[in-house]
């Protein structure tokens, strides 16, 4: 019996979670397009997984206009012939006051956050749906479901993407296609290391009692993408050390 091959677009995968979700991905022997907005970075991460064993290509995409994702999705469609599972980590975020958030800010992040994530969505599930098999997971966060200083605005936008993980759940579940999110705590990686100590003190702040690894992240992801979790739809699975369940 011929095992069936997979295939993912991972959206901003040249570093940090992203490029752990390629490379766990990869390892478990689905081909993978690697994007982002740095080819540079996007070419080594390629390159890693292609040393290790892996199937692995890089496509360059700035996903905060509707012209972007939908163009990424029709070119992984192509780079992949099929694009079985599609990974919505990319995304921007700051912290600061509510009354020093300017307008400019206001709409990057909602257009790279919630934008691109939507129509990368539509352009790629209804594709799925046809197929009767698919997975999307969203990564979001734990500031979707609690309010932090300084967060209202990175915290909405994700909120805004752990709402449309229940509604394509019920949209496109129907037709084989399950939709979750991954909502991550405080993860040390080369994003948020100006965060410093803070972020130290964060993660001493969860059960668990310290901050999380990108693998940690991916390893939800994958399991999320495989055929184990197929009676999973519109859940969110919390990769934050338990600092959401207290």
């Amino acid at each position: 019996m011929s095992t069936i091959i997979r295939s993912a677009l991972v959206t901003g995968a040249t570093s940090g979670i992203g490029q752990a979700i390629a490379e766990t991905l990869a390892a478990r022997g689905i081909r993978v397009v690697v994007s982002g907005r740095d080819a540079a970075r996007g070419n080594e991460v390629v390159k890693m997984i292609r040393a290790r064993g892996g199937d692995a290509q890089f496509q360059a995409a700035d996903l905060a206009t509707e012209a972007a994702a939908s163009d990424l999705a029709k070119v992984s469609e192509k780079l992949l012939g099929s694009v079985d599972i599609l990974v919505n980590n990319a995304g921007i975020f700051s912290f600061g006051p509510t009354a020093e958030t300017t307008a400019a800010a206001f709409d990057t992040m909602f257009a790279s956050n919630v934008r691109g994530p939507f129509f990368l969505a539509a352009g790629l599930a209804p594709m799925m749906a046809a197929r009767g098999w698919g997975r999307i997971v969203n990564i979001t966060t734990m500031a979707a479901h609690f309010g932090m200083v300084g967060a209202a605005l990175y915290g909405s936008t994700k909120a805004a993407l752990q709402l449309l993980t229940q509604s394509w759940a019920a949209e496109f579940g129907p037709s084989g296609v399950t939709v979750n999110a991954v909502a991550p705590g405080p993860i040390r990686t080369a994003g948020t290391a100006n965060m410093g100590d803070a972020l130290e003190q964060l993660g001493k702040t969860t059960p668990v009692g310290r901050t999380g690894t990108p693998a940690e992240v991916a390893d939800a992801v994958a399991f999320l993408t495989s055929d184990s979790a197929a009676y999973i739809n519109g859940a969110t699975v919390a990769v934050d050390g338990g600092r959401t369940a207290v």
